[in-house]
C-alpha cells in the first residue's frame, strides 16, 4: 500500500545557515585561452547553421520568402503543428506532475519500473516510436483490421501524429519535476494533510506554488520538442501533403523538390520557435535564479 514518503524527524532543530560565496578558482597559464577558444568555437558551430537558414531564406529578397510561408500547404502545415502540440503537451504536462507527485511524494512497488518506462523515450530512437504505433495501429498491424472494419484512422492521420509525439516528449515535464520534488520533501503536504486540506487542495495551494517554475520549464521544453519532432511523425505521417505533413516535414518535402527558398523559409519559422523557446527558457531560469536568492535573503 502507497504511503507519504517522509523524512525522518530531527531530535534538534537546526539553525538556519547563509549562503557562502562560491569559491573563485583562478585557473594557471593557457587553460583559460583554451576554454574560452573551445566555448567559441562550439558557438560557432551553433550559430552558424541558424545564420544559414535565414540567409538562404532571404536569398532571393523578402517578396518570395512571404510567398513561401503563404503556401496553402505551408499553412496547413503550421496549423497542423500547433494542432499536435496544443494536445500533447498539455497530456504530458499532466502525465509529468502526476508521475513526479507519487514517485517523489509515495512509496509504493513498482516505482523503479515507472522511473524506467518515463526514461524510456531517451534510450530508444524517435523512428522506432513511430514504428510502435504502426505496427499497433497500422493497416497490417496488431489492431488495424478492427480500425480498417470500424473505419477508424490513426496511423497516416492526426491521432497517429498526436501519438507519436507524446510517446517522444512524455519524458521532459516528469524529469524536470521529479529532482525537485524529490528535494523539497513531503513536509509541507504532511503537514496540509493534518491540517484537514483535501488531496487536491493540497496540491493546488502547496505544491504547485513549489514547483511552478519547473513546471513551465518542462513545458516549454516538451513544446520545443514536439513542434520540430521529425523522426517519430514521420513514420506515421504518411506524407500528405496539407493534411499530414508538420512543419519540419514540409521542409523536407520542399527541399526535396529543390525549392530552397520554400524549404528554408519554413526552416526559418522552426529556428524562429527555437530562439523563443531560447529566450524564455533564459527568462525562467531568471525568475527562478530571483525567486531563490530572496528566500535565501527571507
Amino acid at each position: 500500500m502507497s504511503q507519504l514518503a517522509l523524512p525522518p524527524a530531527a531530535s534538534t532543530a537546526t539553525p538556519a545557515v547563509a549562503a557562502r560565496p562560491i569559491a573563485r578558482i583562478r585557473l594557471p597559464g593557457i587553460a583559460p585561452l583554451m576554454l574560452l577558444a573551445s566555448a567559441a568555437v562550439m558557438m560557432g558551430l551553433i550559430g552558424l547553421p541558424l545564420v544559414v537558414v535565414f540567409q538562404e531564406a532571404l536569398a532571393k529578397g523578402l517578396p518570395p520568402f512571404l510567398a513561401a510561408l503563404k503556401e496553402p500547404d505551408a499553412i496547413a502545415a503550421v496549423k497542423l503543428t500547433l494542432l499536435v502540440a496544443a494536445i500533447a503537451v498539455p497530456l504530458n504536462a499532466v502525465f509529468g506532475v502526476s508521475a513526479a507527485w507519487a514517485i517523489s511524494k509515495f512509496e509504493f512497488r513498482g516505482k523503479s519500473v515507472l522511473l524506467t518506462l518515463i526514461d524510456l523515450p531517451f534510450s530508444i530512437s524517435p523512428v522506432v516510436s513511430g514504428l510502435v504505433w504502426v505496427l499497433l495501429f497500422g493497416a497490417q498491424g496488431l489492431f488495424g483490421t478492427f480500425l480498417v472494419d470500424h473505419d477508424i484512422k490513426i496511423v497516416f492521420a492526426v491521432p497517429g501524429l498526436v501519438l507519436a509525439t507524446i510517446l517522444v516528449t512524455f519524458p521532459f515535464v516528469a524529469r524536470e519535476l521529479i529532482p525537485l520534488m524529490q528535494a523539497q520533501g513531503a513536509d509541507e503536504e504532511a503537514a496540509a494533510l493534518t491540517l484537514g486540506a483535501g488531496g487536491f487542495t493540497t496540491f493546488r495551494r502547496v505544491t504547485l506554488p513549489n514547483i511552478q517554475w519547473a513546471l513551465l520549464y518542462g513545458v516549454l521544453l516538451c513544446n520545443a520538442r514536439a513542434m520540430g519532432e521529425f523522426g517519430a511523425v514521420s513514420v506515421v505521417s504518411g506524407h500528405i501533403r496539407g493534411l499530414t505533413n508538420t512543419l519540419p516535414l514540409h521542409v523536407e518535402v520542399l527541399y526535396n523538390d529543390y525549392d530552397s527558398v520554400g524549404a528554408f523559409a519554413a526552416a526559418s519559422l522552426l529556428a524562429g520557435l527555437g530562439i523563443i523557446t531560447l529566450v524564455l527558457k533564459t527568462v525562467l531560469e531568471w525568475r527562478h535564479a530571483g525567486e531563490l536568492a530572496l528566500g535565501h535573503r527571507s
